[in-house]
């Protein structure tokens, strides 16, 4: 069976690569690490993507493509845009425009992680799949099979991932995990014999994981990041340099097709970049959160990141900085007492994910927290996803003990050793908030090893699901699960949100706040 080779044409100002294995776990994390800090000590720019949802992948990819100053890395979603907004995201972000810009330039090279195996999705028509991410954008896909203890039997896998969707284009295979340069031998023989697709590398099986995981992903500490990351990183760059082809994977990405919509349109210029507005989407409920015009004075919303609290999509960051927000880092875990006065200086509060659970000795009964806990009851905007649902919770079960926390939601959480919510979140507001209209369907996902139980002057869920798990089942039979509460004018929720497929949150944040600094100036 023959692969398809990418499509020949004029150089791309697009040049491209996603790489994706047969199931999660393939490799395909070691080997995008490898090849992105690889191909920056070569001196070329890199913009790295995730095929998300994801949090802990893109921070580690950001790492290696940007060294020690990091660069940003881009969630890719089918789930929250459609394919025209996600082409002009990957377009926007490749030529550092718009709100997903890369921070030096216009990056050379884009280098796309997929997820799970690259024909899982939603459905068995495979939505949402890195396979439909890579037909939208039209990418040379690049194959990481872990071929440990077959030969023939991996050119029988090949096939019938290179034939099972017509259309795709595959550049080549790296097999992982290789015993032997014998056995690596044996597997490229066999490809020579059935399959027209280049081995551009065999990686060795190693004694030690290099990349060892935790209950949410890759191993990871201090802003998504452990200090001895980049020696890591170098490592899987020598490691990939050693045993992959670079210079053909590099020469694949640059005879990427034309960008579908974008570089076929114009004569290569690109295509208009007006926001679309997602079908999931009413129009009627971005016309009622429109922000503010042009605010003299930008309100201050405050974000914790820190070694407890770094789950951010800088898109979110990005669209409320371009809604009129002045953005203000702050520690929580690990608070500098010179930042101590810049909590009373705040119009509003983002609180994301991590691991609270990590840090419940740092996090109880802090001055920080109980500095928190008193602006969330006076009044002060306050959105809080997963770990910040936490936080804000009555407190912590964990190992048997119980560690008082904000007690400004009426929730009280307790760990487990299983995730309690993991995957895509649909559902409707139910319940008044400064974020979102009533009514508005809502699309997020969830990855959460705690499960929260509603005290009894707990209202009711302020997001009714109609997929995930939430907070829970609600309490009446027959109804269906819920997620989050709302308390004044504060949100918390497991359910992650992706600011540009929800355009209202950002402009409705922004005017929440400068209603807040109004009233207290």
């Amino acid at each position: 069976m023959d692969a398809t080779p990418p499509k020949r044409a004029a150089p791309t100002r697009f040049p491209r690569l996603c790489v994706s294995a047969a199931s999660g776990g393939g490799g395909k994390t070691l080997l995008c690490l490898g090849l992105a800090r690889a191909f920056c000590e070569a001196g070329l720019s890199v913009k790295p993507f995730k095929k998300g949802p994801d949090y802990i992948d893109a921070a580690w990819l950001g790492r290696a493509a940007g060294g020690a100053e990091g660069t940003t890395a881009t969630n890719l979603d089918p789930f929250f845009l459609d394919a025209p907004e996600l082409v002009r995201l990957f377009a926007r972000s490749m030529e550092g425009t718009g709100i997903a810009a890369a921070p030096a330039g216009a990056p050379r090279l884009g280098l796309i992680e997929g997820n799970r195996g690259l024909y899982d999705g939603l459905d068995t028509a495979g939505t949402c799949s890195t396979a439909r991410l890579a037909r939208i954008l039209d990418c040379p896909l690049l194959l990481c099979l872990n071929a440990a203890k077959m030969t023939r039997t991996a050119v029988a896998l090949l096939s019938g991932l290179i034939g099972f969707e017509p259309g795709l284009l595959f550049c080549g295979v790296v097999f992982n995990r290789v015993g032997s340069p014998r056995h690596e031998g044996a597997l490229r023989r066999m490809v020579e014999v059935h399959l027209e697709l280049p081995v551009l590398g065999a990686l060795p099986r190693l004694e030690h994981d290099p990349l060892p995981e935790r209950h949410m992903g890759i191993a990871s500490t201090g802003e998504g990041l452990s200090a001895e990351a980049d020696a890591l990183l170098d490592e899987l760059a020598r490691l990939v340099r050693a045993h992959v082809d670079v210079d053909a994977v590099l020469a694949a990405a640059r005879e990427a097709p034309p960008l579908p919509g974008v570089e076929e349109e114009r004569g290569g210029e690109t295509a208009s970049q007006d926001a679309v507005v997602p079908p999931h989407i009413s129009v009627s409920s971005l016309r009622a959160a429109s922000p503010p015009e042009s605010p003299k004075i930008r309100p201050r919303i405050g974000y914790v990141r820190d070694a407890a609290f770094w789950f951010y999509y800088p898109e979110n960051l990005a669209a409320l900085t371009a809604a009129g927000a002045e953005l203000v880092p702050l520690a929580l875990a690990e608070a500098p007492e010179h930042k101590e006065c810049l909590w009373d200086t705040l119009d509003g509060l983002y609180l994301g994910g991590g691991f609270p659970e990590d840090y419940l000795p740092q996090l109880s009964g802090s001055p920080q927290l109980a500095r928190v806990a008193a602006l969330a009851r006076a009044g002060l905007p306050v959105y809080a996803e997963c770990g910040g649902l936490i936080l804000l919770s009555r407190g912590m079960e964990r190992d048997g003990a119980f560690w008082p926390l904000g007690g400004v939601l009426p929730l009280r959480a307790v760990w487990t050793p299983r995730p309690q919510g993991l995957g895509y979140v649909e559902g409707t507001v139910r319940a008044a908030n400064p974020f979102f209209p009533v009514g508005l369907s809502l699309r997020g996902h969830e990855f959460h090893y705690s499960r929260c139980v509603r005290e009894a002057d707990a209202p009711a869920p302020a997001l009714e699901l109609s997929r995930g798990s939430g907070t829970g089942a609600a309490a009446a039979k027959g109804k269906k699960a819920g997620d989050g509460v709302v308390c004044g004018r504060t949100w918390g929720a497991y359910t992650h949100i992706f600011a540009p497929a929800v355009p209202c949150w950002a402009p409705s944040f922004v005017a929440a706040a400068t209603a807040w600094r109004a009233g207290q100036r």
